[in-house]
């Protein structure tokens, strides 16, 4: 196994790392404080949240068995080279913990909170039905051959295809709302800056290795960083920019219609 190169470098992949944790652990309180103040999930989509917990899931069985595991570790250097290191840090084990347990909360509140007439899509339930099947089938062709290596790169598959998939339902539900309300800026603030973290962690072991192994080594690491970037620019461009005005809107009185009406109006509807 191989040996960190520059001791400086080491200290940026550990400092990136756990910025990139807290980071992203902390981007799951502000949607569940703002479910729990409003006692309400509307304005959050439900696929998004049923969809991440699936993506969640995936990664943690990916980063746990790829940690811990002897076995599958033996299998990655044997195709990617005993000079490699493990792409999978201590961050990323401890992240994956706390973001299913997270989603699992959030996906609580959904069930005990006001939610209108909002509901998990049928497309949704396929979708996370079928992956797991799919999951399952992958299960009982490993044990066969003993691929284990093969079958946590499904899993980290799995939890890419989640990863580009899940943002589509809020970003759609924001854009037919034209409005962010109910859902969270404050979780996609600290998903970007956990992203950029993410990815700088890569780029620093990539640097002193001097090789490049780690970002297609771990492909799904590497997309994971970069299309919640995307979305999260793309979320944070509805919110402060696309919608802002719609939001503002909604937070004055007389534009809810609690202000004073205009001096015609009763005398247009008597005339009517």
């Amino acid at each position: 196994m191989a040996s960190w190169n520059s001791f400086p470098l080491k200290i940026t992949y550990e400092v990136f790392g756990w910025l990139a944790f807290v980071s992203w652990s902390i981007s799951f309180y502000p949607q569940a404080i703002l479910n729990f103040r409003r006692k309400s999930v509307v304005g959050l989509n439900f696929d998004f949240v049923v969809l991440n917990l699936t993506k969640h899931s995936s990664y943690l069985i990916y980063n746990a068995s790829l940690y811990f595991s002897s076995a599958i570790q033996k299998q990655y250097f044997n195709k990617y080279g005993h000079k490699q290191m493990i792409p999978v840090a201590a961050n990323d084990v401890a992240f994956s913990i706390h973001a299913v347990a997270l989603t699992a909360i959030t996906l609580f509140q959904i069930a005990i909170y006001e939610r209108g007439h909002q509901k998990v899509s049928k497309i949704a339930i396929a979708i996370v039905c079928i992956v797991w099947v799919a999951a399952a089938v992958c299960f009982f062709v490993a044990l066969h051959r003993h691929s284990w290596l093969w079958l946590i790169s499904v899993f980290n598959t799995i939890q890419v295809c989640m990863t580009v998939i899940k943002y589509i339902p809020q970003a759609v539900m924001n854009f037919m709302r034209k409005s962010t309300d109910g859902f969270s800026i404050g979780n996609i603030l600290l998903d970007f800056l956990g992203g950029m973290a993410n990815y700088a962690q890569m780029t620093a072991q990539s640097v002193d290795q001097h090789s490049w192994v780690n970002f297609y080594g771990n492909i799904g690491k590497t997309l994971l960083s970069l299309v919640s970037i995307f979305f999260d620019l793309l979320f944070m461009f509805q919110h402060y920019i696309l919608y802002s005005d719609k939001k503002k809107q909604h937070s004055s009185p007389e534009i809810k219609g609690e202000g004073e009406h205009p001096p015609n109006c009763s005398l247009q509807a008597e005339n009517v």
